[in-house]
């Protein structure tokens, strides 16, 4: 007998040898058992899935001795006539080469004769999609009320090009993509059959090439066997089809995670010399941190189709960086495949690639600038997100010589902590003496708790001073001061009445009554929207503002006379300098500030 390759050697022949498609083989299963067949099946999928020997068998298992039954006898003569593509009664067509009109109505001539042998006559066509628009109009009626003794099975690559009015008459049926540990462990199963050594690596990087096709990872096996011999190895399977191993490919992902340029430059360098497809690597590196992005939402799903050495790394690597970082990264790394697909020098346009990649995972987003902000971090929290992105720059600098260590005092090491700006280490100088506890403060007066509050928050908090002077005492008893604010200003009432903010005011409210203290803050027809200065500093430091126009009396109905609203209080311009956050702000968005017009 002649040689048979193993795409055709190991053909399923049974619902039970078909791997992958468990969906499809239980609803033709259960179809038959319960003698509910249609007349026409549409079967659809990727190349390789399985599709072609699908049809086949539900053809034996409908035409068997005993059937229709999923429990037949593969050796049986009607069966045989099948799997070899003999039988009279079921009939191959290939679409791309029968696709006129004329072999269509040739095609409804034929089908009113009862089958030769068998119980039903079965038309399977492949690649139907490649019929014509004609073809598939002469092909309606007949495929909606065929006879009694015909079914129909098309299969297809690109079910979207078939005509609606055909798909609508069918039973569809999608064949998925066949994991990779599948291919493999079927890959393993061969080898041993065959009597050939086949690494388990090896098995792995050719199921990753197969790309979900068994036919292909078989294909591909033989040919190995008709190189190596008797043993594969997994660098075989490299060198064959110029694949790149999935070590190679997380050893790349995790040198750019760890903003790595030279350690990433040097991977891809050595993939090239080594005669790689860089536009396949790169597509290996993309689908790698997809890999990523789901092992963060559902580890188990992320590693079902990796081996055992991968699926540790990807564990590792998927801590390194957060979920936006990684979606950056993905959508950088696609605009370089879709330059690399025309672009005459792959290998630049892929340095480039992995450069913007490193510089993405360490660029500081706006999004976490301002939740930074949002906390009440101040300066500290921003000082630290630009440490953070400028701390792989730091780490690739080149070694230099070991000094003796420089002492620096308590004060100064808070100092550079706090703030992102270079500091020159002071001479080493004794210990601060340690200063007495401040005595407790006495609890403020009921007529001067709001504004101790307001100028706490100047100082504390700058930024929400201008939202607190747009208010006015209402009410203060025990337990609780109420607040005014002109409808003009809801935007200031409503910006205060966040939770975050609001647990911050009361917190000094409890400070300066020396008892919990609830903030009712409403927003009072009556009051009329203060004029608050606007300061611009000149370059001698001295603010300028206007004069601040004190809000009307409240109503009659208020118990409590409101108090005159103070005035702004300034800052002055070596403040405002000084400030951390404004500092850290300054340096994250690489901001400048202009001096004002009146300062000249």
């Amino acid at each position: 007998m002649s040689y048979q390759v193993f795409a055709r050697k190991y053909r399923p022949q049974t619902f039970a040898d078909v791997l992958g498609q468990d969906h499809v083989v239980r609803t033709l299963s259960n179809a038959i058992a319960q003698n509910r067949l249609a007349h026409a099946y549409l079967f659809v999928g990727p190349r390789g899935t399985g599709k072609t020997s699908t049809a086949r068998i539900f053809a034996k298992a409908l035409n068997c001795k005993n059937g229709p039954s999923i429990e037949f006898d593969p050796d049986d003569d009607i069966c045989q006539e099948i799997a070899e593509g003999r039988s009279l009664d079921v009939l191959e067509i290939d679409g791309a080469s029968n696709n006129g009109v004329d072999e269509v109505r040739d095609l409804r001539e034929k089908v009113r004769y009862s089958p030769a042998r068998c119980r039903f006559k079965i038309y399977y066509i492949d690649e139907v999609h490649m019929l014509s628009t004609a073809a598939f109009n002469a092909l309606l009626k007949t495929l909606e009320e065929p006879p009694p003794h015909v079914k129909f099975i098309f299969a297809t690559t690109e079910a979207n090009k078939i005509l609606p009015t055909i798909i609508s008459r069918c039973q569809r049926f999608d064949l998925r993509r066949i994991p990779n540990t599948i291919i493999a462990k079927h890959l393993l199963h061969i080898a041993s059959l065959e009597k050939v050594e086949l690494d388990e690596k090896a098995a792995y990087a050719i199921a990753k090439g197969a790309d979900g096709g068994m036919r292909d990872a078989q294909s591909m096996l033989d040919q190995l066997v008709a190189f190596c011999g008797g043993r594969i190895q997994e660098e075989n399977v490299l060198e064959i089809f110029g694949f790149t191993s999935a070590e190679s490919v997380a050893t790349l992902a995790q040198a750019i995670l760890s903003q790595a340029t030279v350690g990433s430059l040097r991977v891809v360098h050595h993939q090239n010399d080594a005669g790689k497809d860089l536009g396949r690597l790169l597509g290996d590196l993309i689908q790698h941190f997809r890999t990523l992005l789901v092992y963060q939402a559902d580890p188990d799903a992320a590693i079902e189709d990796l081996s055992p050495e991968v699926a540790a790394s990807v564990g590792t690597q998927a801590t390194m960086a957060t979920t936006e970082q990684m979606l950056r990264v993905v959508d950088g790394l696609g605009e370089v495949d879709a330059r690399m697909r025309w672009a005459t020098n792959k290998r630049l346009h892929f340095e480039l690639g992995v450069i913007q990649a490193v510089q993405c995972l360490g660029e500081v987003s706006l999004s976490d600038v301002i939740e930074a902000i949002d906390r009440g971090d101040g300066g500290a929290a921003t000082g630290a997100i630009v440490r953070r992105a400028a701390a792989p720059a730091v780490q690739q600098a080149a070694p230099v010589r070991a000094i003796a260590p420089v002492v620096e005092p308590p004060a100064r090491v808070v100092e550079r902590v706090e703030a992102p700006k270079p500091v020159v280490a002071p001479p080493v100088v004794a210990a601060p003496a340690a200063e007495p506890e401040p005595a407790p403060k006495a609890p403020v007066e009921s007529g001067d708790l709001w504004k101790a509050l307001c100028d706490t928050i100047q100082e504390q908090r700058p930024l929400l001073a201008n939202w607190m002077h747009m208010g006015t005492q209402l009410e203060h008893r025990p337990g609780l001061l109420k607040v005014g604010f002109p409808v003009s200003e809801a935007h200031a009432c409503e910006s205060l009445k966040r939770d975050d903010k609001r647990k911050f005011l009361e917190g000094l409210l409890a400070d300066l009554s020396g008892a919990p203290t609830r903030l009712d803050l409403v927003i009072e027809a009556s009051l009329v929207a203060k004029e608050l200065p606007e300061p611009t500093f000149g370059f001698d430091g001295l603010p300028t503002s206007s004069v601040a126009t004190p809000a009307p009396p409240p109503p009659a109905s208020v118990e409590t006379t409101p108090e005159k609203a103070p005035p702004v209080p300034m800052v002055s311009s070596a403040e405002f300098y000084d400030d951390p956050l404004i500092n850290a702000t300054i340096e994250a968005f690489k901001a400048k500030i202009l001096p004002s017009e009146s300062a000249g």
